[in-house]
């Protein structure tokens, strides 16, 4: 049974990743109803949330149907990120995770996420004092190493658990790589023949079938799956995964029906939450996927992405479940 501090995850834990401009509330919504068994909040700023930023503090948004949930944060200086996750942890998580694996510019290069990578020693120290700032369990998110000259993946590990994380989700990719290439699960596997390493250890990148997973699961020994790109969209990849490590067999894909039910729903909460005008904007990035691979498709899909209403989205999405109900997936 995988725990992280009290809470148990069950035997294989499927996380949902946090993906900034993407796992928010209304997203998370989905996901959970769909199998994912614990979720990390967007990411953070900590300078953001010591200012009192307005789009920082939003995001510290938790739900009890939510739980277990994560509130992830990040930052380049110590004594702010200890601030911040005294502040985060008012707000109620259940754990604290620490953002030591995004890669874009604007944050790895100024020392934070993947950033901190480029040194090891004020990554440790950083986490050694988070841990002691707050109460609930502290986890991580983090990549490989800065590049392949870099990689100190399984040092890393025991050193931060040295300092008292209570569990570790690691990207099998490097800053470098960013989102290219295929993930190296080898490192995963040294750590998890690593005598030393005790706490949860789940694996991320490129898990995007249930078929994927079980292969990942059984051949590099990782203790859950974490997962990002593959859910937008789709959240039931979560249940797909669980029933076919359960039983060997596919989940029917999910119908017209049922596609159009959950994108309401993820459109009503996204409005609901961030109010029209933002609601109806960032649930673009979603329908791509909600409806891939249907033929003739196209003027939907470009009508949902550039109407700015949600009357009219609401409208188009009864539609297509009318034009589009006989579709096989």
């Amino acid at each position: 049974m995988i725990k992280i501090g009290d809470l148990n995850l069950g035997d294989f834990p499927l996380l949902l990743a946090p993906m900034e401009d993407v796992s928010d509330p209304p997203f998370r919504a989905v996901c959970k109803t769909n199998g994912a068994d614990l979720m990390y909040t967007e990411f953070i700023s900590s300078e953001g949330l010591i200012r009192d930023a307005a789009k920082s503090v939003q995001k510290l948004d938790v739900y009890d149907y939510e739980r277990p949930i994560g509130i992830q944060i990040f930052g380049n200086e110590i004594s702010s990120m200890r601030e911040a996750a005294a502040i985060a942890e008012e707000a109620g998580p259940d754990i604290l995770d620490i953002n030591y694996g995004c890669p874009v510019n604007k944050v790895a290069c100024k020392g934070a996420g993947a950033g901190i990578l480029l040194d090891i020693d004020k990554m440790v120290a950083m986490t050694a004092e988070i841990v002691k700032a707050v109460k609930i369990p502290v986890t991580v998110k983090t990549r490989l190493g800065w590049d392949e000259n870099t990689i100190r993946i399984n040092e890393v590990t025991e050193r931060l658990q040295d300092v008292g994380i209570q569990a570790i989700s690691i990207h099998a990719r490097t800053r470098k790589q960013m989102y290219k290439g295929e993930a190296d699960w080898s490192y995963l596997a040294e750590i998890m023949k690593n005598s030393r390493i005790k706490i949860p250890v789940f694996g991320n990148g490129d898990i995007d079938s249930p078929q994927k997973a079980k292969t990942y699961k059984e051949k590099y020994g990782v203790d859950g799956l974490m997962i990002g790109r593959a859910a937008i969209g789709y959240p039931w990849i979560f249940n797909e995964i669980k029933h076919y490590l359960q039983t060997g067999k596919l989940l029917a894909v999910p119908d017209m029906e049922e596609r159009v039910k959950v994108a309401k729903k993820h459109l009503d909460f996204s409005v609901e939450w961030k109010g029209e005008k933002l609601g109806v904007l960032e649930m673009r990035r979603h329908y791509t996927n909600y409806f891939r691979g249907i033929p003739h498709f196209k003027p939907y899909r470009t009508s949902l992405v550039t109407t700015d209403e949600y009357a009219k989205v609401n409208d188009f999405l009864e539609e297509i479940s009318t034009v589009f109900a006989d579709e096989v997936f």
